[in-house]
């Protein structure tokens, strides 16, 4: 079971961290590269890239559900199961993979002519989707592989593992993007095709790391088929809130930049910079988000309650920490930041005042997220589902009267973001403080 220490909290962290800061560097470089290409490109990448990771969410859900089951039974010295979830959560991630794809090869289309604006831009998105779908069946895998290091605590193979995917994307989004060599030119449709031959490649070396290292030896993985029903049904009934609670946070933000879409291509070229760098700010949040699951869900195993809050306050401390090590550049050279992305005069400006004004809200953020992951790791996903959906009416409310009714500028329409993760925080401590949740079983 994993110490209580600062050292043992950053050993779990950092290698998630140091991933999702290779990530952000990946989004930053397919945005450079597109933006370079093309600006109708760039925007519908933007656009298209969140239809895709909304559903994306979906199957984040279920590995999350591995995740803390695999921790928990871990907490209580119950190894042998953790061959039945991982290969049960990798045959239904594969179902719902298919109903994803179908999604976006039949429906999705005709819901992209439906509410975008501008005809160029759907006709892109349109182009980017249908290859970037393809990456459904690879993540259905990859995420099943990811939890079970996570619940181990082994996350420097998920360091690996992202930056091979890493590395593969870049190199084959510029060679695809714009035609190297003999590559042909594929434009949108190349950097899609990236994205799925990178992480086609980063589940190929876990997979090489399950079946011939020493890491997961002990818990003999694949060793004998054990697909069970029983087992599908309780990763479904603690995955299916988070499914459903990753779907409609993503979805939200879609919803979002549909809105901002229809205000106009100067307002979403100035979003699709911000939400470029944004990511950054998540580097540290998502690394400690992850950990403080796998460390709530192997203490409620073992009945360690009184060490859980100690290991919540040495997560917050150090995610603030972090958030100011990588995120800085937002509140010292907004501009400059931007300017990696898309190093256009018109948009740099704005860009930069816009994201100048939301550090505050990744600050609460970074503080809040601990709690809410704190009620995901006990097991009750109901609950920060009901908290997501809260959050999320109150936040769609504010930004629809922001950019429908009351037709703020771009600058102030992001201030609606202090919004949703104050809520967040504030209906996970209320929980956290008035009900048990300490008891719930997996």
């Amino acid at each position: 079971m994993l110490a209580n220490t600062y050292k043992t909290i950053l050993s779990v962290a950092l290698p998630l961290m140091v991933g999702t800061f290779i990530q952000s560097i990946v989004m930053i470089s397919d945005a450079a590269i597109l933006s370079r290409y093309s600006i109708t490109s760039f925007d519908a990448s933007g656009n298209a890239g969140l239809i895709y990771i909304t559903l994306f969410m979906g199957l984040s859900g279920l590995g999350d559900a591995g995740q803390i089951i695999m921790a928990r039974r871990i907490g209580e010295k119950n190894i042998s199961t953790l061959n039945s979830v991982i290969q049960s959560s990798i045959v239904f991630n594969l179902l719902m993979a298919s109903l994803f794809f179908g999604l976006i090869y039949f429906l999705v289309p005709h819901l992209i002519d439906s509410i975008v604006v501008d005809a160029d831009i759907a006709l892109e998105e349109k182009r980017f989707l249908s290859v970037r779908s393809f990456g459904f069946f690879v993540a259905a895998i990859f995420l099943s592989l990811n939890a079970f290091f996570l619940a181990i605590g082994k996350t420097w193979v998920i360091l690996f593992s992202t930056i091979t995917f890493a590395l593969s994307n870049i190199i084959f989004d510029y060679l695809l993007v714009f035609g190297i060599g003999p590559f042909p030119e594929l434009g949108i449709e190349g950097a899609a095709l990236a994205s799925v031959i990178g992480e086609f490649i980063a589940v190929l070396m876990m997979i090489s790391i399950i079946l011939f290292g020493k890491t997961a030896r002990p818990y003999k993985l694949f060793k004998k088929l054990e697909v069970a029903r029983y087992m599908i049904l309780r990763l479904l009934k603690v995955g299916a809130p988070l499914m459903i609670q990753g779907f409609l946070a993503l979805a939200t933000w879609t919803i979002f930049f549909t809105w901002i879409e229809q205000m106009g291509r100067y307002e979403l070229t100035v979003s699709q910079n911000l939400r470029s760098v944004y990511f950054l700010a998540f580097v540290p949040i998502f690394g400690f988000a992850a950990t403080t699951k796998t460390y709530v869900s192997q203490y409620l195993g073992s009945n360690n309650y009184v060490e859980i809050r100690s290991v919540i306050l040495k997560i917050q401390l150090l995610s603030l920490l972090f958030l100011l090590v990588t995120f800085h550049g937002a509140l010292l050279y907004p501009t400059s930041l931007i300017s990696l992305i898309n190093p256009a005069e018109t948009y740099l400006m704005e860009s930069g005042t816009v994201l100048r004004i939301v550090f505050g809200s990744i600050l609460i953020y970074a503080f809040m997220a601990p709690y809410f992951q704190t009620i995901n790791g006990s097991g009750n996903t109901r609950i920060t589902l009901i908290i997501e959906i809260v959050a999320i009416i109150i936040y769609l409310g504010c930004a629809y009267l922001f950019i429908k009714v009351f037709g703020w500028e771009i600058a102030e329409i992001w201030t609606v973001e202090y919004i949703y993760f104050g809520s967040l925080g504030v209906f996970s401590l209320f929980y956290l403080r008035f009900f048990n949740w300490r008891k719930k079983l997996i």
